[in-house]
């Protein structure tokens, strides 16, 4: 087996580029777009095909049959998880360092999970966790991501899946619930409803609770926290800025916990700054950082609407925000916001330089990174951009 190369050494301190003015004008530009439709891009992950290696199908079959012991189903279960769960792709992205003026600037590209995004890593974890508990059926609301990914991870369980999803979310990625065997309510309440509606279920029905901000909040930090581990085993240490997509809060949060016990335990030489983006002017983090706020402030539900490029990214209530709003002040990062056009726009450039078919909101924290570059420019370090999308 050839030696593993070893990433590139920290480079020697020079003057980094500005990022073109015009260039940061377009994807920093606060105005909607007027023909969303021409864009051709709309904000939903897509599946691989077949979501599952052929060779593990014996595995689906005993993870997913009742009549099975539980600890074979376990087994199963858990060889299908590591197998095509995580250890996501990061690559360097040269053409676009280039094009902004950073020196070195790594995407790490989580629509190389199965069903397109990091909520797989989560709803994986978490299917596994309700069948170890022994719960039968698994509940969540989402606005089309996590429930395709809790759907999927669930038909491989053997779980029954109800997901919650408002009626004014229009999703394409239902039929995939669907398909996967999900049983999909309708509800008249934004996504913050949708979420109090799938709890008060669990409860009442006892079904297991998937949902953001509930009993099993700190299972999913943990598993977002493999991110960070991931970026360390590549670069070996912690890079100096991660920026990532902020809505609930969870990943984020997850990512810079990751980071801090890596720290904690003398793996890496620093906590990186964690950058959080989000659609402009529609998240309570990233407001509570720009007015300074001590902790995150609902918004009007009013004000919060949803388009095909930012329903992944808006809410009026962040579940976990205020673990988020700490992650950022304490590892001395920022926040930022994105427009629909300013992340359609930077969906485009990073396919068009790097071949990567990134969604457009999972762009939100890569322009809170480079709106700051654009104002002062960023020292020569190592900077990773969190993305999800379709695999190419």
């Amino acid at each position: 087996m050839p030696p593993r190369r070893s990433p590139d050494k920290e480079p020697p301190p020079e003057e980094p580029a500005r990022l073109p003015a015009a260039m940061a004008e377009e994807l920093i530009r606060s105005g909607e777009p007027q023909d969303l439709a021409s864009l051709q891009l709309l904000d939903e992950a897509s599946p691989h095909f077949p979501l599952i290696d052929p060779s593990l199908q014996a595995e689906r079959k005993v993870a997913s049959d009742p009549s099975r012991p539980l600890e074979e189903r376990l087994e199963a279960l858990e060889d299908i998880v590591e197998s095509e769960v995580g250890d996501t792709t990061m690559a360097r992205a040269r053409n676009l360092e280039r094009e902004m003026g950073l020196r070195q600037l790594f995407l790490k590209f989580e629509g190389g999970n199965p069903t397109g995004s990091q909520k797989d890593r989560i709803a994986s974890a978490q299917v596994i966790d309700a069948l170890r508990r022994g719960f039968d059926a698994i509940t969540v609301a989402t606005c089309g991501n996590y429930g395709a990914a809790l759907a999927f991870a669930a038909s491989v369980a053997g779980l029954r899946c109800v997901v919650f999803v408002p009626v004014g979310y229009q999703t394409r990625r239902i039929a995939e619930m669907t398909e996967a065997g999900a049983e999909i309510e309708r509800v008249g309440e934004d996504y913050e409803g949708a979420v109090v509606r799938s709890q008060e279920f669990a409860i009442e029905n006892e079904f297991y609770d998937a949902n953001p901000g509930g009993p099993n909040t700190s299972l999913q930090l943990k598993v977002y926290g493999e991110i960070a581990y991931e970026i360390y085993d590549e670069l070996r240490d912690a890079p100096t800025v991660v920026a990532i997509s902020a809505s609930n809060g969870t990943t984020l949060a997850g990512i810079h916990r990751g980071f801090l016990s890596l720290y904690r335990r003398g793996k890496t030489s620093r906590i990186p700054q964690i950058v959080g983006g989000s659609s402009f002017r529609k998240n309570p983090i990233v407001q509570a950082w720009r007015k300074n706020l001590p902790e995150c402030v609902d918004l009007d539900p009013q004000t919060v609407k949803e388009t095909s490029v930012n329903e992944p990214l808006i809410n009026w209530h962040s579940i976990d925000g205020d673990l988020a709003l700490a992650a950022i002040r304490e590892s001395g990062g920022w926040a930022g916001y994105g427009s629909d056009k300013g992340m359609m726009s930077a969906a485009r450039l990073i396919r068009e330089k790097e071949g990567l078919s990134a969604l457009p909101a999972s762009t939100a924290g890569f322009i809170a990174l480079l709106e700051r570059h654009a104002k002062e420019p960023l020292p020569p370090a190592r900077y990773v951009a969190v993305l999800t999308g379709r695999k190419q």
